[in-house]
Order: structure tokens, then sequence, then C-alpha cells
């Protein structure tokens, strides 16, 4: 099923203005640095990450491409790390904003109720299934998911009674100490101490690079039987657990979708256990995989679901909704000063209205099919792309070494160079995406939504022109 979107989704030439010595296949051109990139090198912290492989200083934007201040078009498939769902300054989400800001409506409310707040409210739980609804309640956070996800920890420690808590290999769920301690990658954390106690980490079915060497459904099986065992077995070293959170979806982790069958395992196994399942759909909610929300392709329910990025138009705003029986909490348990960002609320439910009406989690999923049968086609050709996963409009290609040792499974191993060149190669073509996974060997697509089908078509160019440019560089 294929629907376009009820606007102009092109607002910007579709041949990419790259400076007089460039085309859309490609000229090597330099970026240039300009004074406020080279300001930005000398005040800002060591840890800024973004810039250093989008060396670009932005000055419009506008659907799904960006302009930098040389004048230079690219498509943005990272798109705030899928926080824009609708592209950039949509007119739905600017209405919102104006109308909120001309009708000198309060802009900051803490947690009080105002008209903005209860609009978002509705247009949130009427995205969401009506068995998690009907007995839902919802906690508004501080402007990160990462405080939704400490929020989740909390309500579910407060609820059992329990401290253990049960994540997954892989797993990226933000940045704050309580966050961390659930993070797969070891990077950001391998030099703090204070983590939180009583994590037990456990397999993602990661079916390309499985851990048991089984892949496909085997492989989920065997990973199932183990967390089972994990979580009855007297002996097994694991104390009764207040939670259990996953990504129903893993972004950072490389864009890693697990079968419907595994997710119905977990919770099957996580309900028989007496664990809430908290499903951290910051990233892969809101449409991006071709449902409204990533858990609905298992026909699940959660516990707890954490939401931020989308659901707010662009704007800070992050969210924990939860069943009823979970709420535990004193007043005051949970708190945060820019909990109550009304800008946010009203760009947030201005964009769950148009993805609700317009279905486009259904466009995202048509999109996405077309990107993917792309991306395939080019993996016939080349044997350094690994795999090409993902849902929806949530798309990895896994870059690999066709010459180097061969692993259990018989696939050959991450090739991070390669990655970085294609994304430096796909750049410098006027196409922004990012890289993530295991040895940061994962090329990421997260378009907007409302990418339509001829824009496809021409990312899927980019990414064949650069690909064949980084290989046989």
């Amino acid at each position: 099923m294929q629907i376009e979107p009820h606007y102009d989704p092109l607002p910007m030439p579709v041949a990419l203005d790259l400076g007089p010595e460039a085309t859309l296949r490609g000229a090597d051109y330099r970026f240039a640095s300009t004074a406020r990139l080279q300001h930005q090198s000398e005040v800002e912290s060591n840890a800024r990450s973004y810039p250093r492989r989008i060396p670009l200083e932005l000055r419009r934007a506008e659907g799904i491409h960006v302009q930098d201040s040389e004048g230079r078009w690219f498509i943005d498939c990272l798109a705030g790390a899928g926080t824009l769902a609708l592209g950039h300054n949509h007119p739905v989400v600017l209405q919102a904003i104006r109308g909120l800001l001309d009708g000198k409506r309060p802009l900051h409310t803490l947690d009080l109720m105002t008209e903005a707040k209860d609009e978002f409210i509705n247009e949130l739980f009427a995205c969401l299934p009506g068995e998690f609804a009907r007995d839902a309640r919802i906690q508004f956070c501080g402007p990160a998911g990462t405080d939704a996800v400490e929020a989740a920890l909390k309500l579910v420690r407060t609820a059992t009674g329990r401290n253990q808590m049960l994540a997954f290999h892989g797993a990226y769920h933000g940045m704050t100490q309580g966050a961390l301690s659930l993070m797969g990658s070891l990077g950001p954390k391998q030099y703090l101490d204070g983590m939180i106690s009583g994590v037990q980490m456990l397999p993602y079915p990661y079916g390309y690079r499985c851990p048991f060497g089984l892949g496909g459904a085997e492989g989920e099986r065997v990973g199932l039987h183990y967390i089972e065992n994990q979580l009855g077995d007297p002996e097994s070293g694991v104390l009764p657990a207040a939670g259990m959170i996953l990504e129903t979806v893993q972004g950072e982790g490389g864009v890693i979708a697990p079968s419907a069958d595994w997710l119905r395992g977990i919770r099957r196994i996580t309900r028989e256990a007496g664990v809430p399942l908290i499903l951290d759909e910051v990233q892969c909610g809101i449409g991006r995989t071709g449902k409204l929300f990533a858990f609905e392709h298992a026909g699940i329910t959660p516990d707890v679901l954490v939401l931020s990025k989308a659901i707010g138009g662009s704007l800070p705003l992050a969210v924990v909704v939860y069943h009823k029986d979970l709420d535990h909490w004193q007043p005051g348990a949970h708190a945060g000063t820019f909990r109550g960002n009304q800008m946010a609320m009203a760009a947030g439910a201005a964009t769950l209205r148009l993805i609700r009406e317009e279905r486009l989690d259904q466009h995202a999923a048509a999109m996405g099919e077309r990107l993917c049968a792309h991306l395939q086609a080019l993996q016939a050709r080349y044997p350094q792309i690994g795999e090409v996963r993902g849902r929806g409009l949530m798309l990895g290609v896994e870059m690999v070494d066709p010459q180097g040792r061969t692993d259990a499974m018989g696939h050959a191993p991450h090739n991070r160079a390669l990655a970085s060149a294609v994304q430096q190669q796909c750049l410098r073509r006027g196409l922004i995406l990012e890289v993530g996974g295991r040895h940061s060997s994962v090329l990421r697509l997260l378009p907007p939504l409302i990418i339509a089908a001829a824009q496809v078509d021409q990312v899927a160019e980019i990414f064949a022109s650069a690909l064949d440019a980084a290989v046989n560089h």
C-alpha cells in the first residue's frame, strides 16, 4: 500500500545544488571550515560527536532537506536521530507553534494542566492500542528520553519493591547514570563508577551475528530458553527482577529487529515471572517501523512504554505511559522543571494527529520496503554489504570485509573503515546518514516519514554511487 502525504513533500530542488564542480554522482569537494565550525571546535566539549563526521554549518531546512552555510542542499536521512517524523518545518507543526504563541498561551507550566497538555494526552492515547490506553497512566518527564528511562526504572522498582533490572546486549537507553547502566556499549561508561547495581545483561536476537552461533528462529528459540532459565532457575544467581527493559527495535545497537515470535516469547516469560516489561520506543515508535508502535508488529502490550523524540514534533518532550496497577508513586516521586514544555505538546499533538489520520505509518512501511529493495539489490552486487535489515523507515546496512576471517556463522568481520568511507562519500553527494552498531560498522537510515517514492529512489542512487566510490577508492 502506497500513501502519498497530503502536501507537497518536495519543497527543495530535486537536483541538489552541491556547487559548480559537484554533481549528484559526486565530486570529491572539500567541506570548508567556516568560522562558526571553527568556533564550535574551540568552545564545545570533546564529547561532541555528530560534527566530527558531519562537518556542516546548517542554515535552512524544509521537508527532508537541509541547506548548509555555503548554499548546498542535502537530503537528511538522520533527521534528528529519528526526532523529525514530519521532516523540517512541516506546516502543520509551524501552525501549531504559531497558534500557541499568537494566543499568548503559557509556554511553561511545570505539570499544571493546560489545553495544549490535554490535547497532547488525547492524541497520544488515541494512537495507543485500545487495550493499553484503557488502563494507562502517563508521567511527563524532563525533556530527554533518558529521563523517561530513569522514571521507568523508579516506577517499576517502587511498584515491585525489587532492585534487579534485566537489560540486553546492544541496548541504548540514554546517557544518564541509570540509563548507562542498562547500555550494551562499553565506551560511554567504561571510565565511570557508580553504575546502578543489580543489572543483568541478556542476549538480544542479533541474527546476523547470533551470540549462540545459530541465527534465525533457532537462535531466537535458544535465547528465549536461556532467558526463561535465568528467571526461573533458583541457582542462576539472578535475583527476582523489578523489570525488564528493551528496545523493540534496537537503533544505536545496529538497527536490529527481533521477530514477532521472539517478542511474544519475551512477553510470555515476563508475565509468567511477574516482571514488568518496559519497552523503550524512543526511536522506533510513532510510525517509524511501519506501525504506530513497533510492539504492534508482535501484537503484544507492554507494562511500561517509554517515548520521546518524535512525540514532541521536533521539540524536546519525553513521557512514560504505564499500566495503572504500577502507579504506586507518592506525589513528587518523579519530577522535572521542563516537563511542562507547552510548545512541544502543541507541536507533538499536531504531529501525532497527522501521522494517525494520514496513516503515515503505512506510508513508512511502503517507503521502507522500496528503500530496502534498492539496498538489497546493491547487496547482491557488493560482497562488502553483509546484511540489510530493519523495519519501515528504520534501516541499517552492515559493512563487512569480505577478505577477513569469518565468524562461526561464516560471516565476514565488521568493516568500520568502509562504513565511515561510505558515509563521507554520501555526504559529498548530498546525503546525510549516520553510522552505528558494533564497531561503528552499520550505516543507518532514518529519513522523515513523509519521504516520497521519488526521494527514496534518489537516496538509493546517491548511496549506490557513494558505495561504489568507497569500495573502489
